[in-house]
């Protein structure tokens, strides 16, 4: 059975909560499933990963929440190539932050992309001035995902 890993950075809750809800999904489509709230570079590279879904919010003017931060500065340090990586990312922001609106999401983005992993499709932003629940905007978002991206195995 092919391995997805969800990797949540979140400051109140809201990416982990959305990374919960579409999991079932991954599931359903013939993946074992395994989130990571408390991400470490190992959780990515030292074991199998068929496919990654990243789910972050944003802090601050833009910032990376606080359990994303040695994440992402040891994949900046190590540079470990990721050129194997495929996976999709889901961006939550605030748009009344116009210059910072989904800023780690889009840069983890541009992080990965510079490691050489491949987006698989569009990256989801879901505004939170627009969007009550998140998972609204995730849930159709991964399902179309799934399929628009041949994904499923089982």
């Amino acid at each position: 059975m092919p391995k997805l890993k969800i990797f949540v950075g979140t400051v109140y809750g809201g990416a982990l909560d959305v990374a919960e809800q579409v999991s079932p999904l991954f599931e359903q489509a013939g993946y074992e499933v395994a989130i990571f709230d408390q991400p470490s570079l190992s959780d990515l590279i030292e074991s199998p990963t068929d496919l990654a879904l990243f789910c972050t919010s944003s802090t601050g003017s833009g910032d990376f929440p606080g359990n994303l931060v040695a994440f992402v500065r040891d994949l900046q340090a190590k540079s470990p190539g990721l050129g194997e990586l495929r996976y999709g990312l889901i961006a939550l922001g605030d748009s009344s932050y116009v210059d910072s609106y989904c800023g780690a999401g889009r840069h983890l983005d541009e992080l990965l992309q510079e490691q050489g992993a491949q987006r698989l499709g569009e990256r989801l932003e879901i505004d939170a001035m627009e969007t009550f629940m998140a998972d609204d905007e995730a849930l159709p978002w991964v399902d179309e995902w799934i399929e628009t991206q041949q994904l499923k195995v089982a």
